[in-house]
């Protein structure tokens, strides 16, 4: 795995979360190279390989762990550019936050998240959800090799 190679882009700006999402998704030892960027703008200066990210070889995570509240740039800005590029649309994008909004739940499924899920306020059942989040999204799924890859 090179150094530019990560599973999980982890978009989150709360400390605490960050913390306790990496430790559960630690514990399932599948997800060995974790990304976590603080606001929307770093996230995608990260993902496009842009700002203090342009000496970064562009090679899209498995997976992006999206909040919706976040400095910068919000979540649902993060989720329009990510699906409006030919190179990262395809990739698996799962919200995971603590907004129990319906609008920011119908705006994200309008632009194809692939999974929603409010954050359970339990630390033992907060555990357990990022754990099975991990081993569905990076064991279990399957995802397609942007187009651009496939040799015609």
């Amino acid at each position: 795995m090179s150094n530019d190679e990560v599973e999980i882009l982890y978009i989150e700006d709360n400390a605490a979360d960050v913390e306790l999402t990496l430790v559960a998704l630690r514990r399932t030892r599948i997800a060995n190279r974790i990304h976590v960027a603080r606001d929307g703008a770093e996230a995608l200066d990260f993902l496009f390989c842009r700002g203090t990210y342009a000496d970064r070889q562009f090679l899209p995570p498995k997976l992006i762990l999206l909040d919706m509240k976040l400095p910068k740039v919000d979540g649902l800005e993060v989720l329009h550019a990510i699906r409006e590029n030919e190179l990262t649309k395809l990739i698996p994008v799962v919200v995971l936050t603590s907004s129990n909004e319906q609008k920011d739940m119908l705006e994200s499924y309008k632009l194809y998240v692939n999974s929603y899920i409010q954050k359970p306020v339990d630390f033992d059942q907060f555990q357990r959800v990022v754990q099975q989040l991990g081993l569905y999204w990076l064991v279990a799924n399957q995802t397609p090799l942007p187009e651009s890859s496939l040799v015609r």
